[in-house]
């Protein structure tokens, strides 16, 4: 059985920086496994933050989070991370880690997911 756990949320203020890691267990994703990042707000549909691949890789991300947000993975630890800096209350949500064989930015080309991790940003 896949899991996906993700950790690093909390409670941090504007301007501040939090950095989300997701391990991954249950099966070796291989490299053409592309890791991506989602959140969703309170009364808002899941929407895409950030993405990569394994081979390059190649690094994917929403406008609103671009030049903010890093993300990076670790193949040989099936882990992928997400250093946010520069936080704005805007990007308080929870945050899941997922993974995909098909699209980058499509919540419905993901197959797995972690149970998510609350990130709060106070003003």
């Amino acid at each position: 059985q896949v899991q996906m756990v993700e950790s690093g949320g909390g409670l941090v203020q504007a301007g501040g920086s939090l950095r989300l890691s997701c391990a991954a267990s249950g099966r070796t994703f291989s490299i053409y496994t592309i890791m991506g990042w989602f959140r969703q707000a309170p009364g808002k549909e899941r929407e895409f933050v950030a993405a990569i691949t394994g081979i390059g890789p190649k690094t994917y991300y929403a406008d609103s989070v671009r030049g903010r947000f890093t993300i990076s993975r670790d193949n040989a630890k099936n882990t992928v991370y997400l250093q946010m800096n520069s936080l704005k209350p805007e990007d308080t949500a929870v945050y899941y880690c997922a993974a995909s064989t098909k699209g980058i930015s499509a919540a419905s080309d993901y197959s797995y997911w972690g149970q998510g991790t609350q990130v709060t940003v106070s003003s």
